[in-house]
């Protein structure tokens, strides 16, 4: 086993003891993550309380400075990970590398702790910073292509996920009043000169999505929807640059 794998098992090691203070009674707590492009993000819980929510640049990815992370977090704050009531990250769309870096660390935790865990696609958590009743998300997918959808104000999907060029995905929209919602919508303004969105409403989200994903997974975890570790999976929306070259060669 190299060092880097030897020392990075020693990180997920130290997170599952946690700090050596005595236990309390927790409710509702919920550590969340986002780790699907370079801008990351972690956050923790206590119902609808933000305990604390941390925004993360890693170019380079998550999976050699996660853990790190959240054991400074779970110090920071005196808890353990087996307090954690239900763990959540971000299912995609965004980097490959980086969705199932997210996924496997709280599928880790969450089956050590025999706890249960939420997927929640950072689209949707997108949706959560808007104001009308369509909320267009969209996130750039590179290649000249984006990834967005259409959800309502109680966080249900009206146009399923999608990656298509930003001018392709407008001719998709339903008609009525819609709002887009970007952490970084500056690329595809310019796109909305002449069309029937051209006074849209635009809202900027935050990069950190962390407290919004946990806040989606507070709400499934309450209804009972929260899953065991092994039946969440990743939502790329679009197939890896090794399927698509298989495909196509």
């Amino acid at each position: 086993m190299s060092r880097s794998r030897i020392r990075h098992e020693c990180q997920r090691q130290v997170v599952l003891r946690g700090p050596h203070v005595r236990a309390r009674q927790v409710n509702e707590l919920i550590l969340s993550l986002d780790t699907t492009h370079e801008f990351g993000s972690v956050a923790l819980l206590e119902g609808e309380t933000v305990i604390e929510e941390i925004l993360l640049h890693s170019p380079d990815g998550f999976g050699h400075v996660l853990y790190e992370y959240l054991e400074r977090l779970f110090s920071r704050h005196g808890r353990r990970v087996d307090q954690v009531a239900c763990f959540a990250a971000s299912s995609g769309p965004g980097s490959f590398t980086g969705v199932r870096v997210g996924l496997a660390c709280v599928k880790g935790l969450a089956e050590a702790a025999g706890k249960e865990v939420a997927g929640v696609s950072n689209l949707a958590a997108l949706a959560r910073f808007g104001s009308v009743r369509q909320r267009a998300t969209v996130v750039d997918a590179r290649r000249g292509e984006v990834y967005g959808a259409v959800y309502d104000a109680d966080g249900r999907i009206i146009c399923q996920e999608t990656v298509s060029s930003f001018s392709k995905w407008l001719d998709t929209l339903p008609g009525g009043e819609i709002e887009f919602i970007s952490p970084d919508f500056s690329p595809y303004l310019g796109a909305l000169a002449g069309t029937r969105f051209e006074t849209a409403k635009i809202t900027a989200a935050p990069r950190a999505l962390a407290t919004a994903i946990g806040r989606i997974a507070l709400e499934r975890f309450r209804a009972g929807l929260a899953q065991d570790p092994a039946e969440i999976d990743a939502n790329y929306v679009r197939r890896s640059d090794a399927e698509l070259f298989w495909r196509e060669g």
